[in-house]
């Protein structure tokens, strides 16, 4: 079963997709947020396109581990998305997805301008592997 990672964010969403057997997770191409709808739609799109099984949104807790601001518009998301498809959605802890992103980002030699460019989906990466990690196929 596939199953499609997402890194919300106000302005870009980053997304990651596993491989059919849900053991390893890629990177796809950011959505540039315009609108609420164009977003829903990309992103329902996608679901029916990839025959992705579930969904996995990255939920940004604080580093005390409690919800801000952003954490509840990541829950408010994650509820519409799942009024949009029929497939489980999921919430994963991503406190320190961003910072393992960038690493990993730097290490493959990307330029300051490039990381930028590939930051979001690389952090729904993070996001996935550690979902796949707790949630073995």
């Amino acid at each position: 079963m596939r199953t499609l990672g997402i890194d919300f964010g106000t302005r870009r969403v980053g997304l990651a997709i596993t491989d059919p057997e849900g053991r390893m997770a890629f990177a796809r191409k950011s959505i540039e947020r315009t609108t609420r709808d164009a977003l829903f739609e990309a992103l329902v799109a996608l679901i029916e396109a990839e025959g992705v099984g579930a969904v996995v949104v990255g939920l940004p807790l604080t580093l005390e581990g409690e919800d801000s601001l952003t954490t509840r518009q990541a829950r408010n998301f994650a509820e519409s998305l799942g009024r949009r498809v029929s497939c489980p959605i999921y919430l994963e802890d991503e406190r320190f997805s961003s910072a393992a992103a960038e690493e990993q980002l730097k290490e493959a030699g990307l330029w300051s301008r490039k990381r930028k460019e590939n930051l979001d989906s690389q952090s729904a990466v993070q996001i996935l592997e550690a979902w796949i990690a707790r949630n073995p196929a």
